[in-house]
């Protein structure tokens, strides 16, 4: 699991938010044979209490709220996280332990209690994580779009093909290779609603289709070093390029204006997991799902990739921001 940088993810059903510690005063009996307390003891004794209990206070107040979020590798791979997550941080005064795995992965992680909210892009199964009572409600917060990405000599001849499906098809015709992720991500989810599209069934077995079992950026490493295809969110694809010097975008156009296929697009949902788990931080999933779909938190989610890609890796899309 993947974690993002500087956070330890603790996959624990029994969080305990602002654990204050508790101090007790003991007091001993002394018989009447004792020395008597002086006056000018008993203002000594009162200042050593106020700092013992200043101490006290100290300690329980860096004991900081925990938000367990489950999210996709695309979130963290493209840096969005990092560039967003502190903001949060410093207004609630908690910390996110962010694990990043595929889609697949963080709704089962939501289903056993292990996050506090989920966000993810596969829309039906969002749905369904609400609908069978893993979650409370589904917040649209952003999209960004799929492309296909592969080697600059394009053996399959895929180059501005306006439709992915046919993009497969191609593919899969010409038996060049292709690297799934094979994660159960929402990206793979994607893929294998592309696969039926173009009335097909990859098989694994098939020496051309490569199913790695991993995360977005080591596809990309794989499809680079081997001169595969492979489908990507464009996000994580501009976030890497620089170090994918052997693959380009040959089904998708040069920005999601570009891309004249509809069903490439990409949402993302946030869902806080539902209360009836041990553990969860109901109040403070809640409180994530308001920042991240506030106005300003997406203003910074529109304006993240702008300065080093020329375009946003995503895109706001939540109520709040359609309704300002």
């Amino acid at each position: 699991m993947k974690q993002r940088q500087g956070k330890g993810f603790r996959p624990s059903t029994s969080v305990k938010p602002w654990i204050q510690a508790e101090g007790r005063e003991e007091q001993t009996a002394r018989g009447a044979g004792n020395a008597r307390i002086s006056g000018t003891a008993i203002p000594l004794l009162l200042i050593i209490v106020m700092l013992l209990a200043t101490a006290c206070g100290r300690q329980g107040s860096d004991e900081v709220r925990v938000l367990r979020l489950a999210t996709t590798t695309s979130t963290n791979d493209s840096g969005l996280l990092d560039a967003i997550l502190p903001d949060f941080e410093s207004q609630y005064g908690a910390r996110v332990d962010v694990v990043a795995v595929g889609t697949g992965q963080a709704i089962a992680l939501g289903e056993a209690g292990d996050a506090d909210v989920i966000l993810v892009h596969a829309r039906t199964r969002e749905e369904a994580f609400v609908a069978e009572g893993h979650g409370t409600a589904r917040s649209d917060v952003m999209h960004n779009d799929f492309v296909i990405v592969g080697p600059a000599d394009d053996p399959a001849r895929i180059d501005a093909t306006p439709l992915a499906a046919d993009a497969f098809a191609s593919i899969a015709n010409e038996g060049a290779l292709f690297a799934s992720r094979g994660d159960d991500s929402g990206t793979h989810t994607k893929e294998r609603s592309l696969w039926k599209a173009a009335g097909m069934t990859a098989d694994p077995d098939a020496g051309w289709y490569k199913s790695l079992g991993q995360g977005m950026g080591s596809t990309l490493n794989y499809a680079n070093e081997v001169g595969a295809y492979t489908l990507t969110d464009r996000g994580t694809f501009l976030a890497q390029r620089a170090s994918l010097p052997n693959l380009r975008i040959l089904v998708g156009g040069s920005s999601i204006n570009a891309n004249a296929d509809p069903t490439l697009l990409n949402p993302y949902g946030v869902i806080p997991v539902n209360p009836d788990r041990e553990g969860i931080d109901t109040e403070l999933a809640e409180a994530f799902v308001t920042w991240l779909t506030s106005v300003d938190t997406q203003e910074r989610i529109g304006a993240f990739g702008i300065d080093e890609f020329g375009q946003p890796l995503f895109y706001p899309d939540s109520d709040a921001w359609r309704n300002r």
